[in-house]
Order: C-alpha cells, then sequence, then structure tokens
C-alpha cells in the first residue's frame, strides 16, 4: 500500500488525501486510460476512487485500447458520467453500437467532441442522438461511416450549428444537397473532409465557400468531380484558407491551384515543373541540371 511517512509515529496513507480535490484532478487524470482501469482491482478503496475518476472525466480517449476493452466495461466506466465533454470512439468498431452509445449520449449533453471514425456498427440513430443532445457540439468525426445518410446529416445541421470542424471522409451516401444544407447551416465551419466521394460536386465547393467564409482547412482527396470553377470560387470566398487537399481531383489543375500557392495555402499537389522534376530524377537517378531562364 502506498503511504507517506510524516513522522516515526504517524503516517499518511495515499487515499487519505482529498479525492475530488487532490487524487482525481491532480493523480489519476494523468493516468493512461487503460492504467485507470487496472488500479480498481487494486482494492475496494481503489475501485471506489476510480468509480469517482470516471463519474467526474470530461475525456474519454478509447483510441488506443479500444480493441481490447468489453463493451461491458465501456457502459460500466460511464454510465454514472454526465459532464462529459470529449469522446473519442476510434478502434471501438468490434464492439459498440447504438445499444451501447445512445445511453451515454442521453446523459451527457455539453459533448464539444466526438469521434466516432470507422465504428462500422453505428447506424444513423446515433448520429440523430448526438444532434438532438449536443447542441453546443463544435468537433466531430464520421470518418469512414458508410451508415451516415443524408437525413441523419441534416439533422445535424439543423441542431448544431456552432459545429467547427466536421470529418465526413467515405460517407458515400452524402451528395451534394446534404452538403449544401450543411455549409448553409453551419457557416462557422474552419474544417471541412469530403474525401474519397464520388458524389461530391463544384456545387458542394462552392456552397461551402459562399457560406463559410471562415475555412481554414477543406480536404477534397479523391472527389473526382470536382473541377478548377469551385477551386476558383473557394479561392475568392475564403480568404483564411489555410489547408487545401486535391490530390486524384484528376479535373482541378494548376490554373486553379496558383492563385492559393501565392497565398501561401498548404496544397498536396505538388507544382507541374517540380513534379516532373522528380519522376525525371527516380527514372535518370540523379537530378538534371535545367536552365530555367531558358
Amino acid at each position: 500500500m502506498l503511504y507517506f511517512n510524516l513522522d516515526s509515529e504517524s503516517q499518511c496513507h495515499l487515499l487519505d488525501l482529498p479525492w475530488e480535490d487532490v487524487l482525481v484532478p491532480h493523480i489519476l487524470s494523468y493516468l493512461p486510460l487503460q492504467h485507470i482501469v487496472s488500479l480498481q482491482r487494486v482494492s475496494k478503496q481503489f475501485h471506489s476512487l476510480v468509480q469517482v475518476y470516471l463519474a467526474n472525466c470530461r475525456t474519454f480517449n478509447f483510441s488506443t485500447i479500444g480493441p481490447c476493452i468489453p463493451k461491458e466495461a465501456f457502459c460500466a466506466m460511464l454510465k454514472d458520467n454526465k459532464v462529459l465533454q470529449n469522446l473519442s470512439l476510434q478502434n471501438c468498431s468490434d464492439w459498440v453500437t447504438d445499444k451501447e452509445l445512445l445511453p451515454v449520449i442521453g446523459q451527457n449533453q455539453h459533448l464539444h467532441r466526438v469521434d466516432m471514425s470507422g465504428c462500422a456498427s453505428l447506424t444513423r440513430h446515433s448520429l440523430v442522438a448526438v444532434s438532438l443532445s449536443c447542441t453546443h457540439l463544435q468537433n466531430l468525426g464520421l470518418a469512414h461511416c458508410d451508415w451516415v445518410d443524408c437525413l441523419s446529416l441534416r439533422s445535424l445541421a439543423d441542431h448544431c450549428g456552432g459545429l467547427r470542424s466536421i470529418d465526413l471522409t467515405a460517407c458515400r451516401q452524402l451528395k451534394d444537397d446534404a452538403i449544401c444544407y450543411l455549409a448553409k447551416k453551419c457557416s462557422e465551419l474552419k474544417s471541412l473532409s469530403l474525401a474519397v466521394n464520388a458524389n461530391i460536386t463544384d456545387e458542394s465547393v462552392e456552397e461551402v465557400a459562399k457560406n463559410c467564409r471562415g475555412l481554414e482547412q477543406l480536404d477534397l482527396t479523391g472527389c473526382l468531380r470536382v473541377r478548377n470553377q469551385s477551386i476558383r470560387t473557394l479561392a475568392e470566398y475564403c480568404p483564411k484558407l489555410q489547408s487545401l487537399r486535391v490530390n486524384h481531383c484528376h479535373n482541378v489543375t494548376e490554373s486553379s491551384l496558383d492563385p492559393l500557392r501565392k497565398r501561401n495555402v498548404v496544397i498536396d499537389v505538388e507544382p507541374p515543373l517540380p513534379r516532373a522534376l522528380v519522376l525525371l530524377q527516380d527514372m535518370l537517378g540523379f537530378a538534371p541540371f535545367i536552365n530555367l531562364q531558358i
């Protein structure tokens, strides 16, 4: 057992320290979640301490222990928590379903950040629950959630107008009408990913540009139907843009990207000449000298 020697006649046990004022905020809050789970097995007192911590914890990140945690443990850890602000469920796709998540969402209305990326066993009901319960939501991760549809995204847009960041990578059910609706309702968006969705066209990008003028990051990787026209609109309406990803957007050319490069926007596609030099170097095994003044 852990204790402190105060003098030869007295000892102070670790658990004698104030739990909610000292142990929870200044010790347990710095331990990895897997260590917290193990700690409650030490004794009945430590189990009670951990329960106090779990009930008052504002951030739960299951991304590192998701694959090995039983869903019963997830439910037990969060059953008394009503103050959650950040919840990450990455790597929990093997076991998390609506049955486990809906009670957690229903009793935590102060969530600001939720990451459900890759949770393939959830359904649109979880997204609707988030939109109805968590009206102060600012950051949402839905990457590779094929179950996200237009109606559930509209519900999110209607109730979470303060959204700042949303990752819709590979949400392949979504089409232009849903993205345009989101852009009109959530005009404070700063970061948006529409990557790997062949349904997305210039219509979505232009609507985002015209409504979300504070946009800083946009990912259009693999959006094959996006063209130069919408990229020019993006350059015109989004002066705060910092990052643009257009790899595999074969209809986006340097004519629309060059104005953004001149503003120091980070773009994941190299300009044509450096790209050609890299390819030539790979073929020849050395970098050829080219007189650029010709």
